[in-house]
């Protein structure tokens, strides 16, 4: 089982996430003109946190994930609402090009800096994207390396601004970002540490 196979059971009862995912979806909608004839794709949803506080703006939403566990749990909380317009998709895009069909939005939350080949990714996010279709990506600000468990393979975070330079020369334009939330989280010395989230959203220009 990967990590997050194994903290899928828990992952809806940490009060942060709720947090954190409750401020990404209200910033998200005063960002995007979202209209409810839309179709979305969350990129690493886990178990659809940010696509259910988001369920009742679009006409449709794909959950993809890489991890089982989290897909399961999604689908848990889909069949006891029976919310059919919500879809899971258990799939890994860094390894394959994404099989359906172009999408209005794309959001992902806490996922990028997992990511290897952010470029790889942000360049599939445009192909998926309908003409005029919107980016949104929560994720750290650049840190100091201590936000992860050491040995964790991940980005420290990103510079939005450099991150808004190669998403433009990926094809996106109109992007913009903004604080979005701040995690605080304990070190391992037992002091309390603030991780700081930014919002940034992009548009398909073409």
């Amino acid at each position: 089982m990967s990590e997050f196979d194994n903290k899928a059971k828990q992952w809806d009862q940490n009060p942060m996430h709720l947090a954190r995912t409750k401020a990404v979806a209200e910033n998200l909608m005063q960002l995007i003109p979202v209209n409810a004839n839309m179709k979305a794709l969350e990129f690493g949803a886990g178990t659809g946190l940010l696509s259910f506080f988001l369920r009742e703006s679009f006409t449709g939403i794909t959950l993809m994930d890489t991890s089982m566990e989290m897909l399961h749990m999604a689908e848990a909380k889909l069949a006891s609402d029976n919310l059919e317009k919500i879809k899971t998709l258990f799939f890994d895009l860094e390894k394959s090009d994404y099989p359906g069909e172009q999408v209005d939005v794309i959001f992902t939350q806490m996922v990028l800096h997992h990511i290897k080949d952010v470029n790889a990714i942000l360049e599939k996010f445009y192909n998926m994207l309908l003409p005029g279709g919107y980016l949104a990506i929560a994720d750290l600000y650049t840190e100091d390396g201590l936000f992860h468990e050491a040995g964790t393979e991940v980005h420290y975070g990103f510079d939005p601004d450099a991150l808004t330079i190669q998403l433009k020369e990926c094809g996106f334009g109109n992007i913009s970002h903004n604080l979005c939330f701040v995690i605080s989280k304990e070190s391992e010395a037992g002091k309390a540490r603030e991780y700081p989230i930014f919002l940034l959203t992009a548009k398909k220009t073409q």
